[in-house]
């Protein structure tokens, strides 16, 4: 393949993808193709895109330092490259896809791509969400849903105005709510509310939040601190368990498991005894890791292919698809990486090496 500057690479790769999206014949299914599948049998199922590494909150556990260094634009995969992915994606037995960033609501039409790729139903998919932090849904929650979103997750890490500005460097939480309101009101449901628990900062809201989730009928989600963020300053003595996480609600409103077969699902589920609406879910990749039946892969906003959220190795999909490469190419190239999907993540090891870009960059 040739060598190209990086405009020339994406004003070909704009040609390309806009013509091989018209040319009917390319784009006919192959029914002896997929699912995909890695070295460990692990059928995969669930694609993350993220639509920019910009973001609009600050969040101290993901960019604590400000704003990142942020890749040109040229660098960026267009809607049109984005589609044609999910397209070649969905062929090869991807379920899921959920849009994430960064902030993916500061990426200009966002709807646009959304109207695309919930087009994808008719080839297989199933389901398409997004993940933001609210601050956009009081206006656009309603325009999401009419494009063609199933379902949002909203990020909310505290209850507390002057603790969620700390943890997130905006003083915005009543439009967050607003924007909870909003999610419900235009029908994107279930609506799950994730919150990163933090020691010394909102390990106190825990059933705070599970009081919430019944209140509002929600999924409330916590998540274990992970190392993800841009200043590496993750320290495990900071992390709240699972297990405490468990116990601190329990200890409020008693919890039963939902009883289903967990699967691939990051979160342990639970349900409350009383029969109150809501739901609890706990994502503990650090004290319960979770790996063993994963079935996710990620697609960062520049076109690079992360196996896994811990990847300290990166994959050029969008190189691959401006130099030309066939359909074809493009879909053994995408077999060939998955192949490479690690077993597991590496936290809990002594040689342990934090991934270099934060979740801004790798989408959540």
């Amino acid at each position: 393949m040739a060598s190209w500057s990086g405009l020339d690479l994406e004003r070909s790769g704009r040609r390309r993808i806009i013509g091989a999206m018209q040319d009917v014949a390319e784009l006919k299914r192959d029914s002896a193709v997929g699912p995909l599948k890695d070295s460990y049998g692990r059928a995969i199922r669930d694609l993350r895109v993220s639509l920019t590494d910009r973001c609009n909150f600050r969040c101290f556990y993901c960019l604590p330092h400000g704003e990142p260094p942020i890749a040109p634009k040229e660098q960026m995969l267009s809607y049109e490259e984005i589609e044609y992915v999910c397209d070649i994606f969905v062929q090869l037995g991807i379920e899921k896809i959920r849009l994430t960033g960064g902030e993916p609501m500061m990426r200009r039409d966002i709807e646009t791509i959304i109207q695309k790729l919930a087009s994808l139903r008719a080839q297989g998919l199933q389901d398409l969400a997004l993940t933001t932090n609210g601050y956009y849904l009081p206006d656009r929650a309603v325009g999401l849903k009419a494009a063609g979103l199933d379902r949002i997750t909203i990020s909310l890490d505290s209850l507390k105005r002057d603790v969620f500005k700390q943890m997130t460097g905006v003083d915005v939480l009543d439009r967050v709510l607003e924007g909870i309101q909003a999610a419900k009101n235009a029908g994107l449901q279930p609506i799950k509310i994730n919150a990163v628990i933090v020691r010394g900062h909102n390990e106190d809201e825990v059933a705070d939040f599970a009081a919430f989730a019944r209140e509002h009928d929600v999924k409330m989600r916590f998540i274990e601190f992970m190392p993800l963020d841009s200043g590496h300053d993750w320290s495990r003595a900071d992390v709240v368990s699972g297990r405490e996480i468990r116990e601190s609600i329990n200890q409020r409103f008693p919890l039963m498991p939902v009883d289903v077969a967990r699967g691939s699902e990051t979160s342990s589920r639970y349900r409350f005894a009383d029969g109150a609406p809501g739901e609890i879910g706990i994502i503990a990749p650090v004290t319960e890791a979770f790996c063993g039946a994963c079935s996710r892969i990620r697609l960062t906003a520049d076109g690079q292919i992360r196996t896994c959220l811990f990847s300290t190795v990166e994959y050029s999909l969008r190189d691959v698809i401006r130099t030309g490469a066939t359909r074809g190419e493009i879909i053994e190239y995408i077999q060939g990486v998955v192949m490479k999907k690690e077993p597991r993540h590496y936290i809990n090891d002594a040689s342990f090496v934090a991934p270099s870009r934060s979740m801004s960059f790798i989408g959540g």
